[in-house]
């Protein structure tokens, strides 16, 4: 009763926005106008073509799903937008208007300065967000950095990291978009492929549309993954814990498919004439409490001795603050995804912001602590919204320099 009654709420407020949004909209168009016609029966339309659309939601493939999905959540995001600004337009006017006394006729003049600007609301999110759901989001960016550790063995100077994160492969709208990805990474010629979690939305079975263009993926030193929050099936309701469990066993089995060494609490050791370094990855382990804990930094490095280099993989960024950093001093690098850089903000030389930024304080890039690193990779896919504003998916290329050499 409470669900009916919560929707019923959620409907009214929705029909009042949509009435009030045009009722002002309209206002643009002289009477009579045609334009004013064709622009009531489109305003009209949209909505009704929505809750077709997501009616007829699970008769789509996915990825059809998925477009349907942004494409609507973007024409009521962008509505809810203009609405606020509608609403706080109208303020504005009605203050001033008590303040002044003005006349009606200037009421109205300032009402038609308010539907354009209302207009010019409307347009700008849609615009933009069609745009990063059509264009940036396979508009992959290569970001390449050079690492120097005075640990690192002299016979790993100059050693090419590739780290990708966040694949999502759920919200895949192009699947040449991914197959471009994979092919930018090989042309990388890198020695050593790192995932870092977050190949899947909910379900594993999300992936095997693409596992011919994931299995591309190949480097002399091996491609090494690890699980991220999104990879164990929490987000989904499953009819019992068999087949969860059941899920979670064929994400395993698919990341050996893919000929990727998936990494679960554990440590591999990569030799180079006759010197070591340690590659570790721990399963997912979030500070936030909505995000599992099933990261074990003390099993993964178990037997390592504590002046071996070592590149931790840990799929969430809070990790190295509460675990890592200044309580683990012989993790020299931690590589990490998860935040997406939020898939919206801006960066440009010398300025950089997203909202991740209040969430995380490593969210986007290098970031250091003594002679400790973290670098957090922007993410490859998207979740939720499947774009991206300001923030371009991303590929690193990090090339490993020993003080020692």
């Amino acid at each position: 009763m409470l669900k009916i009654l919560i929707l019923l709420v959620l409907f009214a407020i929705w029909a009042l926005m949509e009435w009030h949004l045009y009722i002002t909209l309209r206002n643009y168009f002289q009477s009579g106008n045609t334009g004013k016609n064709l622009f009531t029966a489109i305003w009209f339309a949209i909505p009704v073509i929505s809750l077709l659309l997501i009616f007829m939601f699970k008769s789509f493939p996915r990825n059809i799903q998925v477009v349907v999905m942004n494409g609507v959540g973007i024409i009521i995001m962008s509505k809810i937008i203009a609405w606020i600004i509608l609403m706080l337009g109208e303020s504005v006017v009605w203050i001033v208007n008590r303040l002044t006394n003005e006349t009606s006729d200037i009421s109205t003049s300032r009402r038609k300065f308010l539907s354009r600007v209302t207009l010019a609301f409307l347009a700008l999110p849609f615009s933009t967000l069609w745009y990063g759901l059509l264009k940036t989001s396979t508009d992959f960016k290569i970001h390449k950095l050079n690492l120097a550790f005075k640990r690192l063995p002299a016979s790993f100077h100059g050693l090419k990291i590739v780290q990708i994160s966040d694949i999502h492969t759920g919200s895949i709208i192009y699947p040449d978009g991914l197959r471009k990805a994979m092919e930018m990474i090989q042309q990388l010629k890198p020695d050593l492929i790192l995932f870092t979690g977050d190949l899947v939305n909910n379900t594993t079975d999300e992936a095997y549309l693409f596992e011919n263009t994931l299995s591309l993926l190949q480097a002399p030193l091996g491609v090494y993954s690890i699980l991220g929050n999104h990879d164990y099936g929490d987000y989904h309701i499953w009819p019992d814990e068999i087949a969860k469990k059941k899920n979670m066993e064929e994400m395993i089995e698919l990341h050996r498919r893919l000929g990727w060494k998936l990494l679960r609490n554990e440590h591999v050791v990569i030799e180079k004439d006759n010197n070591f370094i340690a590659l570790l990855g721990v399963e997912n382990w979030g500070a936030a409490l909505r995000f599992p804990k099933y990261g074990d930094i003390q099993k993964a490095k178990l037997g390592l001795p504590n002046e071996m280099f070592k590149i931790l993989m840990s799929h969430d960024p809070s990790h190295w603050d509460a675990q890592i950093n200044e309580k683990e001093k012989d993790i020299d690098l931690t590589l990490s995804g998860h935040t997406h850089g939020f898939q919206f903000g801006v960066e440009i030389p010398g300025f950089k912001w997203s909202p991740s930024q209040y969430i995380y304080k490593q969210w986007a890039g290098l970031y250091r602590s003594g002679e400790q690193m973290i670098y957090v990779n922007r993410g490859l896919g998207c979740i939720g919204y499947s774009g991206r504003v300001g923030i371009r998916p991303e590929i690193t290329l990090i090339t490993l320099e020993s003080q020692q050499s």
